[in-house]
């Protein structure tokens, strides 16, 4: 294959890899050493922590892609890269609740600024905008296969280790990272010049809220942070007190919602070939809703079944995957090529946004008041987000219909290589985001 050809990327591929899979490791740690501090209140904890987390990338990630040209990009990317080591390395010895917070808040600071960064690299290693594709379609196939094989990965090694060694693994998957990067040739980038972090994301969210399919995005956005913080939030607790599982059995089902989440991924490439993103997406937020209402059906009826909480599990992650996958599609379709970086910026931010509001009631109603209640509000903002995605999206826009500019009065002209090389970098950086929401590390 030409792409891995290319000496530059196979080395950042492979760091890409190994730096998912590790984080993927943690994800579960994180959960298990929660559950060991804090028992039935662990998922307040959990929400906290993704509570800082979503904090941190809405802050940091924003001024990374506006800033990070001005930075040597290699030693950059390879430091952030050795303080994620040295944090997770940190996390089996923490002995309170709110070293976690604080070790979280580092560490989510560092990947923050590391994702954008490494985003905006690879146009400039990959310069073929063919190659370019089949780079963002590698990455994403990584992102979905560590979303199954990461929990799978980690219940394997539970069975004849502790949790505090997947911590142990994942600092190691750091720290081979960093090398994998070292050894690369990354060229400094030109500062560009172009509107600041804070301008770009105000004038994308101006050009979201005047586009009819976009502001359904938005409400979407909503209906995926709700059923996904169930999931993300409250597996660990549900499977150790109702189920009464095992610290296997917690990545086991973690497991069942990425593999709901591959399986259409797999399969929604063709689909979307034929059938509108507005019809795959709308169909999506009705799975989700029936895989919370189905949730707080059994929490309220006190079902404790490893069947149906996996079956539940992996409708969420399917209906997730219907949404997530296309917003991209939808925003290149409907956004001024000139507005795109700002464009995706304001998705990352909205999306996240959604995510802050879902987190705390999936973690602190749910310690406070049980799983029914806290799972009830989240359906209640899952059937509003649905239905304002119905009303604000409307059946009869065209694809070809684009929002008014927003950022090219602001900006100077720029080439379209200029262009297409932020756009790809803003794209990759949501994609890799929106899979990050549903990682607590």
């Amino acid at each position: 294959m030409r792409l891995f050809a290319i000496r530059d990327f196979r080395h950042l591929f492979g760091a890409q890899i190994i730096a998912l899979f590790g984080t993927g490791l943690a994800t579960v740690a994180l959960g298990l050493l929660a559950y060991d501090l804090a028992g039935p209140s662990a998922g307040s904890v959990l929400a906290t922590a993704l509570t800082i987390k979503m904090v941190m990338y809405v802050l940091i990630a924003p001024l990374a892609a506006a800033y990070a040209d001005r930075l040597p990009r290699r030693m950059f990317l390879t430091l952030l890269d050795v303080v994620r080591a040295g944090v997770v390395l940190v996390l089996p010895f923490v002995t309170e609740v709110w070293h976690i917070y604080v070790l979280i808040g580092v560490l989510q600071a560092a990947s923050a600024a590391f994702t954008p960064t490494f985003q905006a690299v690879i146009p400039d290693i990959v310069t073929k905008e063919s190659d370019y594709t089949r780079a963002l379609s590698a990455s994403q196939v990584a992102y979905t296969m560590e979303s199954l094989l990461s929990p799978v990965l980690a219940a394997v090694a539970l069975t004849f280790m502790a949790f505090n060694w997947l911590f142990i693994g994942t600092s190691i998957g750091f720290a081979l990272s960093a090398v994998l990067v070292l050894s690369t040739h990354i060229p400094n980038a030109t500062p560009s010049g172009h509107v600041g972090a804070w301008a770009r994301v105000t004038s994308g969210v101006r050009v979201f809220f005047a586009t009819p399919r976009l502001r359904g995005v938005v409400a979407l956005n909503l209906v995926v942070a709700a059923a996904g913080s169930i999931v993300v939030v409250n597996t660990v607790n549900y499977v150790r007190d109702h189920l009464g599982g095992s610290q296997a059995d917690v990545a086991w089902m973690l497991a069942a919602s990425g593999g709901g989440t591959l399986l259409v991924a797999l399969f929604l490439p063709r689909v979307l070939d034929r059938i509108a993103e507005r019809i795959v997406m709308m169909t999506g937020a009705l799975v989700l809703l029936a895989g919370v209402l189905a949730a707080v059906a059994m929490s309220a009826t006190q079902v404790a079944s490893w069947m149906v909480t996996a079956a539940i599990w992996v409708i969420i992650g399917g209906g997730m995957a219907m949404i997530v996958t296309p917003t991209g599609r939808v925003i290149r379709g409907s956004v001024a090529k000139q507005d795109l970086p700002a464009g995706f910026a304001a998705q990352f931010s909205l999306s996240h946004l959604a995510w802050l509001v879902t987190y705390p009631i999936a973690g602190w109603i749910g310690t406070a008041s049980g799983f029914t209640l806290a799972w009830s509000v989240l359906a209640a903002l899952a059937i509003a987000g649905a239905i304002a995605a119905h009303l604000l999206w409307p059946r009869e826009q065209k694809d070809s219909e684009a929002a008014p500019t927003g950022v090219a009065a602001a900006e100077p002209v720029i080439s379209d290589r200029a262009v297409r090389e932020e756009t790809e970098a803003a794209e990759g950086t949501l994609a890799a985001c929106q899979c990050a929401c549903v990682r607590t590390v």
